[in-house]
């Protein structure tokens, strides 16, 4: 008996594979005014790594669950250990076959929060705010002033 692939653009995953979803403080600028939102989005490896080891990050808590749990119907399911008014990032689909990847690649990684567990002992922190619709305009006055003979040969 065939089985229909869940995810028909990426074959090497299954609703089964492992990825790590945390719940990250971000904020939304409107109209001159900063506003604080809860967002769920998926932690590569590399990052839950980092994270791990100490470094000030945004999110308060992770948990480790089978994409199936979350991409597997039509509309993303929230995990019961967030918050019902956290949203989830955009792209979270493509975020999360990503990031489920990374885990595939490196097994050992999947101890770090076993599988349904919930992890919140980061060194979280809000001194680096993450602006999600931040736009960066570069001006003339940012470029950086060199010495007339920055580029010639002395």
């Amino acid at each position: 008996m065939a089985t229909v692939a869940l995810f028909p653009n990426a074959p090497d995953i299954s609703p089964e594979d492992y990825c790590v979803f945390g719940l990250a403080t971000c904020f939304i600028r409107e109209d001159g005014e900063v506003h604080q939102v809860e967002v769920v989005e998926p932690i590569p490896e590399a990052a839950l790594c980092a994270i791990l080891k100490g470094i000030p990050t945004s999110y308060r808590l992770a948990c480790a669950k089978p994409l199936g749990d979350i991409l597997g119907s039509s509309k993303p399911k929230l995990p019961a250990e967030f918050p019902a008014a956290a949203q989830f990032c955009d792209n979270l689909a493509e975020r999360s076959l990503a990031a489920a990847r990374t885990y595939k690649s490196r097994i050992e990684a999947q101890a770090f929060i076993p599988l349904g567990a919930v992890r919140d002992d980061f060194n979280y922190s809000l001194e680096r705010k993450r602006v999600l619709n931040s736009v960066n305009i570069v001006s003339t006055e940012d470029n950086v002033k060199q010495h007339e003979y920055t580029h010639k040969v002395l």
